[in-house]
């Protein structure tokens, strides 16, 4: 009987391991100025995402990664960019690393599927954070 016991108690513990997945992310996702698309999709053993799209952009010409640390960089286009790396799955959210090209900073990064549809897209320093609301793209 109490193999029994402890048999049951192990199986109910493993259920909400199950249900503790984060509401996968993948997709293409409007930025909150709607100035781009960002196509989030598998790479690897994690999830990463790409500028896939410019809905707006400079007359002057395509932009490219000028505030990029390293000088190597910097011609780059924007458009086809990875900005998300290494995103994995962490129970409630997904946790990895957001590029910002205006800035040519990386930061620790959150991302959760909300209920309203969009996506909630944090950028972290320490424990400050800076969050956008990306929407579904059409």
């Amino acid at each position: 009987m109490r193999t029994n016991l402890l048999s049951l108690v192990a199986a109910i513990a493993l259920v909400p391991a199950a249900a503790d997945a984060a509401t996968p992310i993948a997709g293409r996702w409007l930025t909150e100025e709607k100035t781009a698309v960002v196509t989030i999709a598998p790479c690897g053993t994690s999830t990463c995402g790409r500028i896939t799209r410019l809905l707006k952009g400079p007359p002057s010409g395509p932009p490219v990664d000028s505030s990029n640390p390293d000088p190597k960089l910097r011609d780059r286009p924007i458009e086809g960019l990875v900005i998300l790396t290494g995103f994995t799955d962490g129970g409630s959210d997904w946790r990895g690393r957001i590029y910002d090209p205006k800035s040519g900073k990386t930061y620790k990064s959150i991302l959760k599927h909300e209920g309203d549809g969009s996506l909630k897209v944090q950028g972290c320093i320490a424990f400050f954070c800076r969050t956008q609301r990306w929407t579904p793209a059409r």
